[in-house]
């Protein structure tokens, strides 16, 4: 049921600013503002045009709170479709709460989480999945981030699920109807042409849910994990891959007793690094709880950096024995993620020294992290990871848990249908299948809510979206 109260919230973060903007949504929106702003040309705002903005005061029993200008946007032609206020004040916290206090005093009610945009949902402003890509672009934090979930609410992905729920509902009507004639044996829906859909339908299901690996990581970022013996240069590479001075750097060897985290966007893609404790046996009680923690922090990994001290190579005389022991080690360990070996302090190795570790360690990479020498190239390396192909050529992206679901429900489902049309089933049973997949395509759309859904939804929004 859609809500009749007027609500309100602060728009802006909270806190001091330059200016903020107070958002109020409902039926009495207009009503109520009146009767705290006085225009400065004398107008009364309840009466104006929608999308205007006037200049005047918040005023109440003669007492001035601030000068403000108001912006007015009617419904249907608003964010929400209702009503919509928007106050913009000066930022003091002060002010915030006092135009607030008066707004509720007057009738407003105090929104709750993300309740504009599910009043813009309810309203048909947006469908369920755009109203969560509002979320996902409020929370975008790099350009790939951004670039998905502007195509989202664009209606990019409902668009293409809603033409295939079309699509399989018409069938759906026909075979429905064959039920009604049952005992004529009759068929309007078409075997051949719906078969063909139902392949169609399966494609572009297999494409979405196999779209999530890449949104995912656009989503939440690439976890990489730095590892290596202690004091091989792993927080220097990470120093330099941030290029600030994030990690504490010395030549006594465990310094780094916690893992330590931050991130950095390569072309558009954010990748989460972790600098881990130093691997080696060790009688100290802490460090070995960092050690612990690094085969932890491996297991979460996506991709695996290990880090080996070149200049070793003129100290130790089974160096390059000792190194591929622990590469196979890792490997054998953690088969399933991609390793990068990559040699540090090469800046001192002579050609020779080089050219003997390239030739002794597979696919080793030599750089210079204090030097920054070779750090560009292992960005790139980063990025071959990264399937960017369905983002460059703006490809529909699947990022949320959810649609993930309901994507891969109605893929079973579509399937079913498939079996059960070559197999010869009865119209009534193929019936069943085929309502349960327009569910699950509604469940993405919102076609098919409940009030748990929803709730679970929007309370992840933030007060004044």
């Amino acid at each position: 049921m859609i809500p009749q109260d007027t609500i309100v919230a602060l728009a802006t973060p909270s806190g001091a600013g330059a200016i903020a903007i107070i958002r109020l949504s409902g039926n009495n929106a207009f009503t109520i503002a009146s009767q705290i702003f006085q225009s400065v040309s004398g107008k009364d705002i309840s009466t104006q045009k929608t999308h205007t903005i006037h200049l005047g005061n918040i005023v109440e029993n003669n007492k001035i709170f601030d000068q403000v200008l108001v912006s007015l946007f009617r419904g249907p032609n608003s964010y929400t479709g209702e009503d919509v206020i928007e106050i913009s004040c000066h930022g003091s916290v002060y002010i915030q709460q006092q135009i607030i206090q008066l707004l509720l005093r007057k009738g407003c009610r105090m929104a709750n989480a993300g309740e504009f945009t599910l009043r813009a949902f309810l309203n048909g402003k947006l469908d369920l999945s755009q109203a969560e890509a509002v979320a996902d672009l409020i929370a975008s934090d790099n350009e790939a981030s951004h670039q998905v979930a502007m195509q989202q609410m664009r209606g990019g992905f409902s668009t293409e699920i809603a033409k295939l729920r079309e699509e399989l509902l018409n069938f759906a009507s026909l075979i429905e109807l064959e039920l009604d004639f049952s005992e004529e044996d009759v068929e309007f829906a078409d075997r051949t042409q719906f078969y063909d859909l139902l392949e169609r339908i399966e494609f572009v299901l297999k494409r979405l849910i196999d779209s999530f690996a890449i949104g995912n990581v656009i989503k939440n970022g690439i976890p990489v994990t730095i590892v290596g013996e202690p004091n091989v240069g792993k927080s220097t590479l990470l120093n330099a891959l941030l290029n600030e001075e994030r990690a504490i750097v010395s030549d006594i060897a465990g310094t780094t007793r916690d893992t330590i985290e931050d991130e950095l966007v390569i072309n558009g893609i954010g990748f989460r690094f972790i600098d881990t404790a130093g691997i080696r046996e060790t009688q100290d009680i802490v460090e070995s709880i960092g050690i612990k923690k690094t085969f932890e922090k491996i297991e979460q990994a996506k991709v695996v950096i290990y880090l080996v001290d070149t200049l070793q190579i003129n100290s130790k005389a089974s160096f390059i024995e000792t190194i591929n022991i622990e590469i196979e080690k890792i490997k054998n360990r953690f088969p399933q993620k991609p390793l990068l070996i990559i040699g540090n302090k090469a800046d001192a190795l002579t050609e020779e020294q080089k050219d003997m570790l390239l030739y002794s360690v597979e696919d080793i990479f030599l750089i210079s992290a204090k030097q920054h020498s070779g750090i560009e190239i292992l960005k790139e390396k980063l990025l071959s990871f990264v399937n960017t192909g369905a983002l460059r050529n703006n490809e529909t992206i699947v990022t949320n848990t959810r649609h993930y679901d309901s994507l891969l429900k109605a893929l079973e489902e579509i399937q079913k249908v498939k079996f059960g049309l070559n197999s010869g089933v009865s119209a009534d049973l193929m019936a069943i299948d085929i309502r349960q997949a327009l569910f699950y395509f509604g469940e993405i759309t919102g076609q098919v809510t409940n009030d748990e859904l929803l709730g679970n939804i929007f309370a992840n929004f933030c007060i004044g979206k």
